[in-house]
């Protein structure tokens, strides 16, 4: 069994970050599990479309792809910031602190860092928010695939492109944790609507008491106070994921509609097809 790769980082800091939850799996499942990285959410799509992965953590929109590709394999879980709130985030529009540029319509005729064609925050719901601000995506900017969140704000910091989306956590906490951002640096100029928390999806084709164990570890114990309580990880420095989520809660492929309903809005090719 493959615990499903992710997408962004480095790949020993990503194992170390899903330490605790890939433990957890091993402990309460009895199978082994390992853990891959991906270069992109293709690869993620690809991996679960070939059976070589069993677990995998998408985007919404990459989990939808698979899901309308044909991929055998279903929603069971989904990340939570914090607990007790709800198990979405949301796409930042950024800009270098100073810039000219106050709001997505400003973006039009610049260069702007995205991050992946199939990645929910980093592309679809910032054209969408593109569309609405009057901005053609596809011929008023100067689009540059950054691949990672990461690589899209810094980009945006270092001057590389005029503005750019990354997720909220990213932006706010993560690269300003890890000192590749100063606080203030960068200018949040559009927040998108709440986007459905990224899911873990379970091969479709395990065998069903199998797949129903998996999920229920996932959906009840992959969160920080779970992996503390029972000793997985030292309290205060516990991770579920490289995202710094509390954890996973229990949701439906249904949960996903929002995204399906800003895929029908925006007719994004990335909607229908890995790229």
């Amino acid at each position: 069994m493959i615990s499903g790769p992710v997408v962004g980082g480095r790949s020993a800091k990503l194992q170390e970050d899903y330490q605790s939850s890939i433990d957890l799996l091993r402990k309460e499942t009895g199978k082994t599990i390992r853990f891959q990285r991906a270069t992109d959410y293709a690869a993620v799509i690809e991996g679960q479309r070939s059976g070589k992965v069993d677990i995998a953590l998408y985007g919404a929109l990459s989990y939808l792809v698979a899901r309308t590709s044909g991929v055998r394999a279903t929603a069971v879980a989904a990340a939570l910031a914090e607990k007790g709130g709800s198990p979405g985030y949301r796409s930042y529009g950024v800009v270098k602190t100073g810039s000219p540029i106050h709001d997505l319509a400003g973006f039009k005729g610049k260069k702007v860092c995205l991050v992946d064609p199939n990645s929910t925050s980093g592309y679809l719901y910032p054209r969408a928010g593109l569309i609405d601000a009057g901005v053609n995506p596809d011929s008023e900017i100067t689009a540059v695939l950054a691949g990672t969140h990461d690589a899209s704000a810094l980009g945006v910091a270092k001057g590389q492109c005029d503005a750019g989306f990354a997720y909220d956590a990213m932006v706010d906490k993560k690269l300003i944790e890890k000192g590749q951002l100063k606080a203030g640096e960068l200018t949040t100029v559009w927040k998108s609507d709440l986007i459905p928390g990224s899911p873990i999806a379970i091969s479709d084709d395990l065998d069903p008491a199998l797949k129903d164990k998996i999920a229920k570890v996932i959906q009840e114990h992959m969160n920080i106070d779970y992996l503390e309580s029972h000793g997985f990880c030292t309290p205060g420095k516990c991770m579920v994921d490289e995202s710094g989520d509390w954890g996973f809660v229990k949701v439906a492929d249904t949960f996903f509609d929002p995204v399906r309903h800003v895929c029908e809005v925006t007719k994004a090719k990335s909607c229908t097809a890995a790229e």
